[in-house]
């Protein structure tokens, strides 16, 4: 790829956003960047200490800025480079006579998004499921998702599929003894040592895979579709938690035609609520569309709140119960302040969106699946698709391995197993992962 073409470049860019700020931070990593200190500071670099200095324009007289600069020599640095970080003023012309006058100086240039955090998996500062992580610490919006990234980027995830990859390599070592020496038998004993450790890791793979998804759902927030008859309060129900007018409130029935989506935090977990078309018989097409969709959002969903009209005798007939009836899922009845809850189908809750009456409890019901579907787990927790793909791939090779009849496709197994915890940590064939990650990092990190 043409930015990554030359990796000996300096590269710098701005690491705070971009606007009017009271301290901005520029960074910089790469072979050059002690040469600041001689171009446009005119100080020696102390490393690790903050000095107050001048920033001095290309023409050598001209003071940019008064900021402060800090110098990281390599290899104790976030890139494994060295790197200096100047905090300087936060006016946008400051930062532009900054940023030109780095670009002026040779074999520096302005860094391509994530490339600094590309730099530090590159120098085994980081794996890739700590960039993933750090990736999810800058997008992560609730202090659960904070919390499930920083332990990421702790390494304990990484340590954890490493620790198999070393199981697996030990294993893997005995046969590749053997194999040598094929007209010495494998002894029993040795034998069924390997095949006890390797169906203990198998356990132990399969049983973190069964996770339902815990993680991955933490990280992209929990999926709770509103759905029930026409008319019902659907809409209403979703304002009155979003506090805001997010949909379109009204008393004629079939008002909803697509599916509108609102994202909050409840109680540190990311939820994101999907209001639907009521279903009903209807030969209007666009309506017709809305139901389609709707039905698609409640099957895709992690967790649907039925809602149904209390003051409605029809609404537990049997054949709208079935209808809409998936696990799991919450009832509820809404307009309590006009009537009575009618037969009752289970546990429910009985409220009423115009009073606000039970909102609040159905609130902390809410938190409460949110806490039982998406709470902390301890230890090294899966929050991404390729993840679980790789696991998947290493459990199906430990398990042919295990019935494998010969030693050399036992140990081939072996071999592919370990091969895709590696590609977790980016230990194996990571180039055709990496644009796709660091591309929505943003430019200074």
């Amino acid at each position: 790829m043409q930015h990554h073409s030359n990796p000996q470049a300096t590269i710098f860019a701005l690491a705070t956003p971009p606007g009017i700020s009271g301290v901005a931070v520029i960074r910089i990593s790469g072979p050059d960047a002690k040469r600041i200190y001689q171009s446009m500071i005119r100080a020696t670099p102390e490393p690790r200490l903050a000095q107050l200095v001048k920033l001095y324009a290309a023409d050598g007289h001209t003071v940019i800025d008064q900021a402060l600069s800090l110098y990281f020599p390599a290899p104790n640095s976030f890139t494994g480079e060295d790197v200096v970080e100047l905090q300087t003023h936060g006016g946008r012309a400051v930062i532009q006579a900054v940023l030109s006058a780095l670009a002026a100086l040779p074999g520096y240039r302005l860094a391509q998004p994530g490339e600094f955090t590309r730099r530090a998996f590159a120098n085994e500062k980081l794996d890739l499921t700590q960039v993933e992580a750090l990736g999810d610490l800058l997008h992560a919006q609730t202090e659960a998702q904070r919390r499930q990234a920083m332990a990421q980027l702790s390494g304990v995830m990484g340590d954890q599929y490493r620790h198999w990859a070393d199981g697996l390599t030990r294993i893997l070592a005995h046969y590749e003894a053997y194999l040598d020496f094929p007209d010495e038998p494998i002894p029993a004993d040795i034998e069924s040592g390997l095949q006890q450790r390797l169906a203990e890791l198998q356990q132990t793979i399969a049983t973190h895979l069964a996770d339902d998804r815990r993680g991955e759902m933490l990280r992209e927030g929990l999926r709770i579709a509103i759905i029930g008859p026409p008319n019902a309060g659907k809409s209403s129900l979703l304002n009155a938690l979003a506090q805001r007018e997010a949909a379109i409130v009204s008393a004629t029935a079939g008002t909803t035609r697509d599916v509108i989506s609102v994202d909050m935090d409840l109680g540190g977990y990311p939820i994101t609520l999907y209001d639907t078309a009521g279903l009903r018989e209807s030969a209007d097409a666009i309506e017709i569309e809305g139901m389609r969709r709707a039905q698609l959002t409640a099957q895709q969903a992690d967790l649907r709140i039925l809602v149904f009209d209390a003051t409605d005798p029809a609404a537990t007939t049997d054949a709208l119960w079935q209808q809409y009836r998936v696990e799991p899922y919450l009832l509820v009845w809404n307009k309590a302040d006009l009537g009575e809850r009618p037969k009752a189908r289970g546990e429910s809750i009985l409220l009423s969106t115009k009073t606000g009456y039970n909102l609040d409890a159905l609130l902390v019901v809410l938190s409460g699946k949110a806490k039982e579907m998406l709470g902390q787990s301890e230890g090294a927790v899966i929050t991404r698709l390729r993840h679980r793909e790789a696991l998947r791939a290493c459990l199906d090779a430990i398990t042919r391995s295990v019935v494998a009849g010969l030693p050399e496709l036992r140990a081939e197994d072996l071999r592919l197993a370990r091969r895709e915890l590696g590609r977790i940590t980016g230990q194996v064939d990571v180039e055709d992962l990496l644009d796709i990650i660091f591309r929505d990092f943003c430019i200074g990190k």
